[in-house]
């Protein structure tokens, strides 16, 4: 072999000992540089080149070899970790940091589209500034490179970002770019189909050409990603209904645990009104239920049955509620003050809560049920509730009928009481027992005459009355006559007439005696409670309700019995208990004021003491018998009470001087009849 052909050879096995050690590209540049300086022959320098060029070649497509199979070795790691169950935001996590150490890019981040057509940042990983996904503004999707990549549908890629002028640059983007100091940008669509669901995004802070190899590399991660990328869209949405699912569940288990105890609750309401109990139990029965206290209200108000305490009980908010109530035909949470009741209101201190639920029986309002929760109702509580009231309604409707069905035996009894001359009352009392009444314990008689001849509703409801109050009803002179255990008749009166007006819906008259405490006193209190009546209508007071107590000397005179003590008591008790506990003059001075015809000075005169003493005694008399007691009416009951009580006092002093007389008398006889007198 001749030494040309040994140099070319030994070039030759050089440079493929550079190629096979994998000997960097300065390596070769080396090799030629020797190679000159040795003053080798032209043919042999072109030789070498040769070499030397071809194994370059050989050394990149090795390298590019090599990195396309770290890139697809890398490729195939993010398609296992892709198929680990992710949320939507860690999945988007981990493409984004797959990305960044696949190309060895200084930042990752993905886009995907937003509810109204932008797109939104989701995931970015290298980030300088304070990237934050959450707080990033939307990237409108005729912006920026991803604008046309949404457009091409296809990965675009810029060597330097802020100078390139071949798509349309938006402020909020180009900043987010400048913050973060980025040149070189890749964007690569994530499409499924033909949707483009976002942008995967790749970028360097300095320029950079992105080879073919590199961009199929990165599509192919977003071709991955985006397949998972919907599966976790559509694995969230799943957890989400699963979750939603299990809610209504729970929601429904719930419900019917509290449907069922809302029967079973009934249910012990019901069967306890069956087994003869009254509002009481009812009314308890009720609270347990509601885990509350409750309160059974008659149409006028007055309470029928209560369990447990409602303290501090707003009684504007509760007539208010009423009403709203009765006109909705459902119950209704109070207000507190004077403000309207709201659908579902809340109390202020957000814990106890006052309602108000009708008793309707059709269209007549039988009263109202009051509730004070401890805790707030749910709509199944506002349920029993209801029926709660129903239960109520139908208790009330029951009493009436058993009311109604007695009525005859209940009426014949008072007819007999009222009756002249009375029957037997060994037989009067037996058959008062036999209907559960004691006539030896105190009883009124009230007397109602409803305006306008109207008896028919008037009756029935005096039925029911009468049979819920203990008492007895009958019709009587055309007049509804109620027998009624208790010692005040002025409230028995005003109490029949609070709930029998409404009911009506125009006044009654209401008058009332008593009390009484013995059959024999029936006959006489009916008597006096008719003239009562009588004597309201002839004085212009139809419509009133009143008892004798309260006609002043009118009932003084209309009372069979003519309680004089009772009267003077009640018009100037007062003053003649101070004069007694205090040893004053206030009741000579009363008598010399009228006496004087109210004129201070004339009755300081005739007392003989100054005028000052006489207003000061008069103050002290406003204060014992009230504000208004120089009104005309009660000056005249004043001025009668006075002239009785002075008639009492002569009177007495002349028994006294009498039983004196007497016991001299018959003293001076006895001392004459003695022997040797």
């Amino acid at each position: 072999m001749s030494n040309d052909s040994a140099d070319g050879g030994a070039d030759a096995l050089t440079v493929l000992e550079l190629l096979a050690r994998q000997a960097p590209p300065g390596r070769f540049a080396e090799l030629l540089d020797q190679a000159r300086v040795a003053g080798r022959p032209e043919h042999e320098l072109a030789a070498l080149e040769r070499a030397v060029h071809l194994a370059t070649g050989v050394s990149c497509s090795l390298a590019r070899r090599e990195q396309r199979e770290e890139g697809l070795a890398a490729l195939l790691d993010t398609t296992r970790d892709l198929t680990l169950p992710y949320d939507l935001d860690g999945l988007l996590r981990v493409i984004t940091r797959r990305a960044k150490r696949l190309l060895g890019l200084d930042l990752a981040c993905v886009t995907l589209r937003g509810p109204h057509g932008g797109r939104l940042l989701h995931s970015a990983e290298g980030a300088l500034t304070a990237l934050d996904p959450a707080g990033c503004p939307t990237l409108f999707e005729g912006d920026g490179l991803g604008g046309l990549v949404h457009a091409l549908g296809e990965p675009a890629w810029t060597e330097d970002y802020l100078d390139d002028a071949r798509f349309a640059h938006s402020a909020a983007i180009d900043e987010l770019v400048r913050a973060e100091g980025l040149r070189g940008v890749l964007a690569v669509p994530l499409r499924t189909g033909e949707t483009t669901l976002g942008v995967l995004y790749g970028a360097d802070r300095s320029t950079r050409r992105y080879t073919a190899d590199e961009i199929a590399l990165v599509a192919a991660l977003a071709d991955l990603a985006a397949v998972a990328t919907e599966k976790a869209g559509l694995l969230d949405q799943t957890r989400a209904e699963v979750t939603e699912l299990e809610r209504d569940s729970s929601r429904a288990r719930t419900r019917l645990t509290r449907m069922r105890y809302i029967g079973e609750a009934h249910s012990r309401i019901m069967n306890l009104i069956l087994a003869g109990g009254d509002l009481r139990n009812v009314a308890t029965a009720a609270g347990d239920a509601l885990d509350g206290a409750v309160l059974v209200r008659d149409p006028g108000g007055r309470t029928l049955a209560q369990a447990g305490e409602l303290p501090g009980l707003d009684e504007d908010a509760v007539a208010k509620a009423s009403l709203d109530a009765h006109a909705g035909r459902r119950p209704v949470l109070t207000t507190r003050g004077a403000g309207s009741a709201g659908e579902r209101g809340h109390e202020d201190d957000g814990g106890d809560q006052t309602w108000v639920a009708p008793v309707l029986a059709g269209s007549e309002d039988l009263g109202v049920l009051v509730v004070r929760a401890a805790t707030p109702l749910t709509g199944e509580d506002e349920r029993l509730l209801e029926l709660a009231a129903q239960s109520v309604a139908f208790l009330l409707l029951m009493q009436r009928s058993t009311a109604v069905a007695e009525g005859p035996v209940r009426d014949e009894l008072l007819d007999d009481l009222l009756a002249e001359p009375q029957h037997s009352p060994q037989q009067i009392a037996q058959r008062a027992r036999r209907l559960g009444l004691d006539l030896r314990k105190p009883h009124v008689v009230v007397v109602a005459r409803p305006e306008g001849g109207e008896q028919g509703r008037a009756v029935v409801w005096a039925s029911s009355y009468a049979y819920r109050m203990s008492g007895l009803k009958t019709v009587h002179g055309g007049a509804i006559v109620l027998l009624l255990p208790g010692v005040d008749a002025s409230a028995a009166a005003k109490a029949v007439s609070g709930e029998l007006s409404p009911l009506l819906g125009h006044p009654v008259s209401v008058g009332a005696a008593g009390p009484g405490w013995s059959p024999d006193s029936v006959s006489r209190l009916y008597l006096e409670a008719m003239r009562c009546l009588d004597a309201m209508g002839a004085l212009g007071g139809s419509g009133a309700a009143a008892s004798v107590q309260d006609l002043g000397f009118l009932g003084l005179l209309l009372s069979d019995d003519h309680d004089v003590d009772g009267f003077i008591e009640s018009a100037i008790g007062p003053v003649l208990d101070y004069d007694a506990e205090r040893f004053t003059d206030l009741t000579r001075t009363l008598e010399a004021y009228f006496a004087s015809g109210g004129s201070p000075t004339n009755a300081a005169e005739a007392l003989h003491v100054h005028p000052n003493t006489v207003s000061r005694r008069l103050e002290r008399i406003g204060e014992l018998l009230g504000a208004e007691w120089q009104k005309p009416g009660h000056v005249l009951e004043v001025q009668l009470a006075l002239r009785l009580q002075r008639t009492r006092d002569v009177l007495a002093r002349q028994r006294a001087d009498l039983r004196d007389a007497r016991t001299t008398g018959t003293t001076a006889s006895q001392s004459c009849e003695r022997p040797g007198t």
